[in-house]
């Protein structure tokens, strides 16, 4: 029987200031230790104040990930924006990219940001052309 797989698409306000480079590289570093250890995947971005996440793996895993981020001072008002179980990882082989969200891609984040219900999989989608422009 095959393993199911989940996609967690969350945002966040960060609680602190997320244009200092060592505070993000410091956050990136925890969840790529910890998402290697809990066999999860995904990327993040760092916009306008507000994390972005796409992350993919066990459900299990992902229910413990929901809890502890709820417990997590870095931000506040999180926001499920989709959770559903996908075929297969589109960022397998990164436990945690950083997605830098250039100025080419900041319009169409902001204006699906600003819908009550953003599509997720453009979001998926986002996160993707900013990895792999990095």
């Amino acid at each position: 029987m095959p393993h199911r797989l989940d996609r967690l698409v969350y945002r966040s306000t960060a609680t602190r200031p997320t244009d200092v480079l060592v505070s993000l590289a410091e956050l990136l570093g925890e969840s790529q230790r910890n998402n290697a250890r809990s066999g999860l995947t995904g990327a993040l971005a760092v916009h306008k104040g507000n994390f972005l996440q796409v992350i993919e793996g066990d459900p299990g895993q992902l229910d413990i990930l929901e809890r502890r981020l709820a417990s997590d001072p870095r931000h506040r008002d999180i926001r499920v924006l989709d959770r559903r179980p996908v075929e297969a990882r589109v960022f397998d082989g990164w436990t945690m990219a950083s997605a830098t969200i250039s100025p080419g891609l900041a319009p169409e984040l902001d204006a699906l940001m600003s819908e009550e219900r953003p599509s997720s999989q453009r979001i998926v989608g986002l996160m993707l052309e900013a990895v792999d422009r990095t």
